[in-house]
C-alpha cells in the first residue's frame, strides 16, 4: 500500500509541479507577492497531496521561539519537504539557494521574482558581501530568510560540513538566528520513490546568543540543529524506520 500510494504522490507531485511551473509565467510580470502567494498555493497543495495521498502530515514545536519581524532560520536539511515548508508556515518567505537554480529555466525566472537570494560558494568575499547586502533587504522588509547550513540534503542520523555564510548572517544582518531541527527524511528520503505515512516533525529552537565568534556560533549552531534533529529522529525511528539510501 506504501508503495502504491507513493506511486500516486509522485504522478500527483510531478503533474501539479507542471501545471504551477505553467501557469505562473502569467504572473512574472505582476508584483512580487502574486508571485508569493502563487509558491503558497502550489505548496498548500502539495502538502494537502502528502496527507491524502500518502498520509504524511507535520507537527511544529517551539513555535514560542519564533521572533516577530526580520529572522533568519538556520535549518537542518534531511528533504524536498523543507523547500516548500517555510512557504507553508509563513506568508512571505525568502530562501537562500545555490546559484546554479536561478539559471533553470522557469523555476530560476521564478525564484528571481520572489527575490531568493543566490548564494556563490566560489565567489569568495564579493559574493558573501552580495549575500549580505541582499539578506538586509529581505530582513529589512520583516521577511523571514531560510537558510540550509549544510547545503545540501543529508540522511537522518548524518550531517554535512556546516558552511560559513550562516555566520556572516549572524554578524551583519542584524536578525536574530533560530536553528531549526526536523526528522523529514525519515519519511521522504533524498531521491527516493517511497513516501512513508507519518508525522513529520519541525522543530524551531531558541535563538543564537548575540557575540559569539565564528568558532563559537558555528560551534554550538551545529551542537544545537544536530542534537535536536538526532532526538527527533530517535523519537520516531521505532515506528518509521529510515528511508535507505
Amino acid at each position: 500500500m506504501t508503495v502504491l500510494r507513493s506511486l500516486v504522490f509522485n504522478v500527483f507531485f510531478f503533474a501539479w509541479l507542471a501545471f504551477v511551473l505553467v501557469v505562473m509565467l502569467l504572473f512574472l510580470p505582476l508584483p512580487r507577492r502574486v508571485m508569493q502567494n502563487a509558491v503558497r498555493v502550489w505548496t498548500h497543495v502539495m502538502g494537502l497531496g502528502l496527507k491524502v495521498i500518502v498520509g504524511l502530515d507535520y507537527e511544529v514545536r517551539g513555535r514560542q521561539h519564533i521572533p516577530w519581524g526580520g529572522v533568519i532560520f538556520a535549518c537542518k536539511h534531511q528533504s524536498a519537504w523543507e523547500t516548500m515548508a517555510f512557504h507553508i508556515l509563513f506568508s512571505d518567505t525568502s530562501y537562500v539557494i545555490k546559484k546554479e537554480l536561478f539559471a533553470v529555466p522557469l523555476f530560476g525566472w521564478y525564484a528571481r521574482k520572489c527575490q531568493s537570494i543566490p548564494v556563490d560558494r566560489a565567489g569568495g568575499g564579493a559574493a558573501l558581501r552580495r549575500l549580505i547586502r541582499d539578506a538586509r533587504i529581505q530582513i529589512a522588509a520583516g521577511r523571514p530568510l531560510v537558510i540550509f547550513p549544510e547545503g545540501t540534503r543529508m540522511a537522518p542520523g548524518t550531517r554535512g560540513a556546516y558552511h560559513p555564510g550562516v555566520f556572516a548572517l549572524y554578524k551583519q544582518a542584524r536578525a536574530p538566528v533560530v536553528p531549526v531541527a526536523l526528522n523529514s527524511g525519515l519519511y521522504w528520503g533524498r531521491r527516493q520513490f517511497v513516501k512513508r505515512p507519518g508525522v513529520m516533525v519541525i522543530e524551531f529552537l531558541e535563538a543564537m546568543p548575540e557575540g559569539l565568534d565564528r568558532h563559537q556560533f558555528m560551534a554550538e549552531l551545529e551542537r544545537r540543529v544536530e542534537a535536536a534533529s538526532g532526538r527527533l529522529v530517535d523519537e520516531a525511528q521505532p515506528h518509521h524506520p529510515p528511508v535507505s539510501g
